[in-house]
């Protein structure tokens, strides 16, 4: 009895440690196309940051009703991980950036904003096989996305505003200690 609980908690510790390399390599997938993959399940990621009103894309910081809109930052978990222990991004890092409407008077509130439906989702990929980071951008329902030309705006304001690795880690109060160390 005393050999098998050891073999059964060794064979425990390598399924386990399998089961966290194939979930660190399932969050950066391609189509046969290059396109990325919508990361299903970005939501159960960990939360880095919200932000309501910030504008640095094409979506803007309102919707046509002046409405301000909110941004939910989420990051990897093998990538969060990774910052907190080296303060860089490591490579295959996703941070999914979801941008929501939002709303007033809703419900019981009566004053303030609460978020309400997903206007776009753009990912921002870390992969040095494809040449370092990249952008996505996702319309609601979209499953896939071509990179974003790295002529686009996104990739010279992140290099010269981002704050680590050209992430803007400078708004995300969970990290921005780990960046300053």
């Amino acid at each position: 009895m005393r050999k098998i609980i050891p073999a059964f908690l060794t064979y425990g510790a390598v399924v386990a440690l399998f089961a966290m390399q194939a979930s660190s390599t399932a969050e950066v997938r391609y189509a046969q196309d290059g396109a990325f993959l919508f990361p299903q399940g970005y939501r159960t990621w960990t939360f880095v940051t919200s932000g309501l009103g910030m504008s640095y894309g094409p979506s803007g910081a309102s919707d046509a009703q002046g409405n301000l809109k909110f941004d939910n930052v989420f990051a990897s978990p093998t990538a969060y991980r990774g910052f907190q222990q080296n303060g860089v991004w490591p490579d295959k890092t996703v941070l999914v950036l979801e941008l929501r409407g939002s709303s007033t008077n809703v419900s019981i509130n009566r004053s303030g904003y609460v978020q309400t439906g997903v206007v776009d989702v753009e990912v921002h990929v870390k992969d040095a096989a494809r040449g370092g980071w990249a952008f996505y951008a996702f319309r609601p329902g979209q499953t896939q996305a071509k990179m974003i030309p790295r002529s686009a705006t996104c990739y010279s304001c992140h290099e010269q505003h981002g704050s680590v690795d050209t992430t803007f880690v400078q708004f995300y109060p969970t990290l921005s200690g780990v960046a300053n160390r």
